[in-house]
């Protein structure tokens, strides 16, 4: 399986974007995920990411994109973000990318105000219309669980009942191990999503409160959740999500720290055989 480097870790660099990518190849990273909405960079910011990392061959797997308001109980709000995704989708075909990770959000007003199987159903619709767009590109789409009271995708259950409602080859779950640890899912649940996994997310917490660290910084056991995901027997990649470094001077080390401390762990769950550190 290979590893990769969201690249959002090198924000707090302040430095140019091709800095985080030469460091990204630099440390020993097979691929990058790349984390920029195509409505908000300018076409030279757009064209060096894909030159530099065409000049790393440095591939770009999966575009993250966040898009709540694709359950904003507003049409016009939907429209919007329906349009904004397409753009995620035509910037990750044209970075050559395999999927688009997409994160949808959380109930409005606490359930309460209107229905929840009303953002359900919105939800599901417009995953729907994406993956049929993502498909007619040849690419897929990657949903994110996200570990909060009321994120409409908090678990392992929501996750299967909402992919089957989409119904559409295309899109698919993204397995993101301290996500799955934060929502209280046991690693024979990651079992479930055979079939249905297409990407793979990886950053350690403290058991308590969402926090992309390193491996090895929390208390997540990791070994059994890679097992699981070995036995998946699936042709994904596994990106590394780290939040900001408590030492920004030290992000380097921190992200290196992190290369290795997965690298280890994935060649010990048979993920990466005779691969080093």
């Amino acid at each position: 399986m290979r590893l990769g480097l969201i690249n959002s870790a090198w924000v707090q660099t302040g430095r140019p974007t091709t800095y985080g990518l030469q460091k990204t190849k630099e440390i020993g990273f097979d691929y990058v995920d790349i984390f920029a909405d195509p409505l908000d960079i300018d076409i030279r910011e757009r064209r060096l990411v894909k030159d530099e990392c065409d000049r790393l061959q440095l591939p770009i797997v999966s575009i993250c994109c966040v898009a709540v308001g694709l359950i904003d109980f507003n049409p016009s709000v939907q429209r919007f973000h329906l349009d904004r995704v397409r753009a995620y989708l035509d910037l990750a075909y044209e970075y050559e990318a395999e999927n688009l990770l997409l994160v949808l959000g959380e109930y409005i007003w606490n359930r309460e105000v209107i229905g929840p199987q009303e953002q359900w159903q919105w939800a599901v619709q417009n995953c729907r219309k994406l993956a049929e767009y993502a498909a007619e590109l040849d690419l897929k789409i990657a949903l994110e669980l996200e570990p909060f009271p009321l994120s409409l995708l908090n678990s392992v259950d929501r996750m299967l009942r909402f992919v089957e409602d989409v119904d559409h080859p295309a899109l698919g779950a993204n397995l993101d191990i301290s996500h799955l640890v934060l929502a209280g899912e046991s690693p024979e649940q990651i079992r479930r999503l055979k079939d249905r996994a297409i990407h793979v997310h990886i950053s350690d917490c403290d058991g308590k409160v969402h926090g992309d660290l390193p491996p090895g910084r929390g208390v997540i056991d990791f070994e059994p959740y890679l097992r699981e995901i070995a036995a998946l027997d699936i042709d994904a990649a596994l990106s590394i999500e780290l939040e900001y470094s408590p030492e920004p001077d030290q992000i380097e080390q921190w992200v290196l720290e992190a290369f290795q401390e997965t690298d280890r762990l994935m060649r010990s769950a048979g993920l990466r055989e005779g691969r080093g550190s």
